[in-house]
């Protein structure tokens, strides 16, 4: 749909003054990253609107989707910003104007917006990212390297990060992150890289193990030499 169709249809589809913005966040080469869109010369998170007819954690799942292409996402809800002057008029604005789009200031999404944010922890290579109807590039920025941002997105990004952390000190929800099969040291580093710590090996393989959450898999055989460590999977709650 061209932005012209958008703009026709969207304010009949969706709830006024509220939206969902998703903190998607995938790790890849030791580092945790974050899915970012581009309009103009900042950076924004992918988001979008609720149907006039949708509950919300139904439109955080479909957008979801149709950001990562990922059908059975995992996803958490995170929190509320609704800042006294949470607009992005002047941002609409300025990219109506550069794409020589006629710009009305009645426009429904120009006003106030309050924003129900969620994260959600995938695996970089299930991912197929696409841009929006708004939206000039995509892509992955690593946590500790973000670039400008639009109004709050940048606090958004920080409190799901903290949120993470706090998350997994409770949960076993790290697997998300990496492919089906996944060795003891990977997912040690990975742990290591979201509470930004160092963390004993030992003790934590036997943590993890005694959470009865991982099954062992058959060594593999290893034609170079070095270490040859065991590959696990989570057990499948229907196993």
């Amino acid at each position: 749909m061209e932005i012209a169709g958008f703009i026709e249809s969207s304010q009949k589809q969706y709830l006024p003054n509220m939206s969902v913005d998703m903190v998607i966040i995938a790790y890849e080469e030791g580092r945790l990253k974050a899915l970012l869109l581009r309009i103009r010369d900042k950076w924004l998170l992918p988001g979008g609107y609720i149907g006039k007819e949708e509950s919300v954690d139904h439109a955080a799942g479909r957008i979801l989707r149709e950001r990562t292409g990922i059908d059975e996402p995992h996803l958490k809800f995170l929190a509320v910003f609704g800042d006294g002057q949470r607009e992005f008029r002047q941002e609409w604005m300025e990219f109506f104007q550069s794409k020589n789009i006629p710009w009305r200031e009645d426009y429904w999404f120009n006003n106030r917006f309050v924003t129900l944010t969620y994260y959600s922890l995938i695996d970089i290579t299930q991912t197929t990212p696409v841009k929006g109807v708004m939206d000039e590039e995509i892509a992955w920025f690593d946590f500790d390297e973000l670039p400008d941002m639009w109004m709050d997105h940048l606090d958004i990004l920080q409190t799901a990060r903290a949120r993470l952390k706090e998350d997994l000190k409770h949960e076993h929800i790290t697997h998300n992150l990496l492919p089906d099969k996944f060795t003891m040291p990977e997912l040690h580093q990975l742990h290591q890289v979201i509470l930004r710590e160092k963390l004993d090996r030992s003790r934590f393989q036997k943590k993890m193990l005694a959470s009865g959450l991982l099954e062992r898999l058959p060594k593999l055989q290893n034609d170079t030499p070095g270490r040859n460590p065991f590959q696990y999977r989570v057990i499948s709650p229907e196993a």
